[in-house]
């Protein structure tokens, strides 16, 4: 891959967890009514068949990860946990009483924050409550994420009495030097002891998240770090691209300079480096940021073209409706997406008072629903097609001419006989790129301010 085309499309650009992205949802379409109504509709459509999804987020960390951008609460007060799962399960209880009838769980992840920062007893007390009136779709799938330095033998145990089989591990790199700029000081025995504990309880698959493009980080530090990664051998690795937005309120990327971050065709270099390293180690590409071993269900769905994409990214789940538990988490109906208030405090508040606590959604236009599919179609399986006239909109074939110059470059191909594009594989890095292009709300309203990282 030349320089030349990294700089020419290394440019602001969504990830696409969703279609619209957050910052072009009409908030006024939806209010709490709405959402119930949503709701409603979309369990009484998919209940039976798929079951529905949870994601439950546990906000609390004891220290700031300066690379994190995700919604945080820093704190040592362990107290703060009790209140926190009474608060959960009263808003599952609002979310019971608007249920026709009794839910089946397909999918439940808890991520965060950090979910391990809380005692078992207490993770057990929330599970528990939420299983006591739902009942378990087949195949459903338990996941949760761990930070190394506070996931105890206990805290896995509990949970895989549970029903987890499914765990990650946020690694990030083993560089000591960039573990101290990204305020992530792990050694690698630490995930080591962990990870052979998990392995030795008999959860099914376990991931760990690395992440290039972070402060320091060298071909030197990115190989060592695959290197003991190989000796763990996890079934599969999340292998983010940082995304650096310290524009944005409350993430706290302030603990390094710009400067030292690599540029973008050094962070080309890492992740050529560290997809070469991973597939030598026989590790498949999933789309974009994910690697499993052929043995893994993420590489069965994706073989399958089964695989979906939601606001936990990749997953070879799919239910049509995902409620989000907590504060910030992001619910779907695929019609509707409704995001609970990212304040602690107004999220306890609301939820005590006897209301779902939604500060902001979008319904959905019959436009967008039909993009949402062609931008998962392409983020999930590199291709997407336009034949029948459901897969049609107004725009269409503007969206196809702002791509020629992409198929120039020898990324896509457009087949306007078959109507079909096709992204070559080695385009894989600009699939947000042509995502953009289908991306009405955007191309309508181009940002003023700076909304997104880099897409390379």
């Amino acid at each position: 891959m030349s320089n030349t085309l990294i700089n020419k499309y290394n440019v602001p650009g969504p990830r696409y967890t969703s279609y619209p992205t957050v910052p072009y949802w009409s908030s006024n379409e939806i209010d709490g009514e709405g959402w119930m109504e949503a709701v409603k509709h979309s369990f009484s459509q998919s209940n039976l068949e798929e079951g529905i999804s949870l994601y439950i987020h546990l906000p609390f960390c004891e220290s700031l990860c300066t690379f994190c951008a995700c919604h945080k609460r820093i704190t040592k007060r362990h107290e703060v946990e009790a209140p926190y799962i009474s608060t959960l399960l009263r808003e599952w209880h609002l979310y019971r009483e608007l249920l026709s009838e009794t839910p089946r769980i397909k999918e439940i992840h808890l991520g965060g924050g950090t979910p391990t920062f809380f005692d078992p007893i207490h993770l057990e007390e929330l599970i528990n409550g939420i299983l006591a009136t739902a009942e378990l779709a087949p195949g459903f799938e338990f996941s949760f994420e761990g930070h190394p330095n506070n996931t105890t033998k206990e805290h896995l145990q509990t949970l895989f009495d549970l029903g987890f089989r499914r765990t990650s591990f946020g690694v990030q790199d083993y560089d000591s030097r960039v573990q101290h700029a990204i305020n992530r000081i792990q050694p690698f025995e630490r995930v080591e002891t962990v990870h052979k504990w998990a392995r030795k309880m008999g959860y099914e698959s376990i991931s760990h998240d690395l992440v290039f493009g972070l402060p320091h980080q060298g071909l030197e530090s990115i190989t060592r770090t695959i290197e003991l990664t190989r000796d763990l051998k996890p079934d599969r690795l999340a292998f983010y691209s940082y995304a650096h937005v310290p524009w944005i309120k409350n993430v706290g990327q302030r603990g390094f300079d710009d400067s030292d971050l690599p540029s973008a065709t050094q962070k080309r270099e890492l992740y050529q480096r560290g997809k070469k390293m991973l597939q030598d180690l026989g590790y498949i590409e999933i789309v974009m940021d994910h690697f499993a071993l052929e043995s893994d269900s993420l590489h069965e769905a994706m073989i399958g073209k089964t695989l979906h994409r939601n606001f936990m990214g990749y997953t070879s789940n799919k239910t049509q409706l995902m409620i989000g538990l907590g504060m910030s988490s992001i619910s779907d109906s695929w019609h509707s997406f409704a995001q609970n208030s990212k304040s602690l405090e107004e999220y306890s508040a609301k939820v005590n008072s006897g209301q779902l606590p939604i500060f902001r959604g979008h319904s959905l236009s019959a436009e967008d629903l039909v993009i949402r599919r062609h931008i998962l179609n392409i983020m999930c399986q590199f291709e997407t097609s336009w034949k029948k006239a459901s897969q049609q909109f107004d725009h269409l074939e503007k969206s196809l001419e702002s791509l020629h110059e992409m198929e120039h470059d020898g990324l896509l191909t457009i087949d306007y006989e078959q109507e079909k594009l096709i992204l070559h594989d080695h385009a894989r890095p600009f699939v947000r790129n042509v995502c953009m292009a289908f991306d009405l709300h955007m191309l309508k309203k181009k940002p003023n301010t700076r909304l997104f990282s880099m897409t390379i």
